[in-house]
């Protein structure tokens, strides 16, 4: 039995492309270089049901991914998966680079100040030009802190905070 917190969702079936059988993939991350890399991955319904398929090839197409599924190679065939969430197992993930983390991993965490201040909960990330903004909220107030080295001091996966160090001013906004 596959337990639901081992399966990280990678993006969505948004559409099909010409009558041959290719899906429309909208990435969750903006990048595909995993999709890429994938050999098989799962297809999960709004029910939860969970599909294994193969992929028979990835490209690029407008800045959305075209995926092919092996055995499935007509549109009346694929039709069927729009709308189906694109997950993988964690252990199918490269391990982030040193100082890099998957959002999946960061969403969650408790964001506290080096004074050991509770801002509250990640619960959203939002992608920018130049840096990611993590947006964090306690219930109450919902804080924005810039992704950069000088605010964020510390993630500790393991025990689940990031720690933080607000810029000037940054809580007055």
């Amino acid at each position: 039995m596959m337990d639901s917190d081992d399966l990280i969702p990678l993006g969505k079936v948004i559409g099909t492309h010409g009558i041959r059988g290719e899906l429309r993939v909208l990435s969750y991350s903006g990048e595909f270089t995993t999709l890429k890399a994938l050999r098989r991955l799962l297809l999960r319904g709004e029910r939860g049901d969970v599909m294994d398929v193969a992929l028979a090839g990835v490209r690029l197409h407008g800045g959305k991914a075209l995926i092919r599924l092996k055995g499935y190679d007509d549109i009346n065939i694929v039709e069927s998966l729009v709308g189906r969430e694109l997950v993988v197992y964690r252990h199918q993930l490269p391990e982030p680079d040193e100082g890099e983390y998957y959002w999946h991993d960061l969403l969650g965490l408790r964001v506290i100040s080096e004074t050991g201040e509770d801002f509250g909960t990640l619960v959203d990330i939002i992608e920018t030009g130049s840096n990611d903004v993590y947006v964090v909220a306690d219930g109450n107030r919902e804080y924005l802190f810039p992704a950069l080295e000088e605010v964020v001091r510390e993630i500790d996966l393991a025990g689940r905070t990031m720690t933080v160090s607000p810029l000037e001013g940054l809580l007055d906004l």
